[in-house]
């Protein structure tokens, strides 16, 4: 039962990791972490294809390896997130939706910026 559970658990975060590809407040990474973490102790085969069939899996394997984002993905995050909240900001017109989106953008880009990545030279030892 736990292993059903957590294989639905996976496809859910799964689901929401891709939803979060393309809208500006769902966030993508920790459902596509929660999704390997549910797969890799529920099911080898979904885990697999996870990390080695989907379009996330060079991300996950980067991440699995060295525990920092490469070089530049940082930078082209927080561009798009700027991007796609600038444009959610400007369409939306309710005051409270906005500083609300304020607010997220702010713990987003807090958090992005806390995320380590890993340099040349860091790359070239491991």
């Amino acid at each position: 039962m736990r292993r059903i559970g957590l294989i639905i658990a996976g496809w859910l975060a799964f689901a929401l990791a891709c939803l979060g590809a393309l809208l500006p407040v769902l966030p993508t990474t920790p459902f596509l972490l929660l999704a390997a973490w549910c797969f890799a102790r529920s099911s080898p085969r979904f885990h697999h294809w996870l990390l080695y069939r989907s379009w996330f899996g060079p991300w996950l394997r980067h991440w699995q390896k060295h525990r920092a984002l490469p070089r530049g993905a940082k930078t082209k995050a927080v561009i798009v997130i700027i991007i796609t909240f600038s444009v959610s900001l400007w369409l939306i017109k309710l005051w409270w939706v906005r500083l609300l989106l304020l607010a997220i953008l702010l713990i987003l880009l807090s958090v992005m910026w806390r995320l380590p990545v890993l340099d040349a030279e860091q790359e070239k030892m491991r």
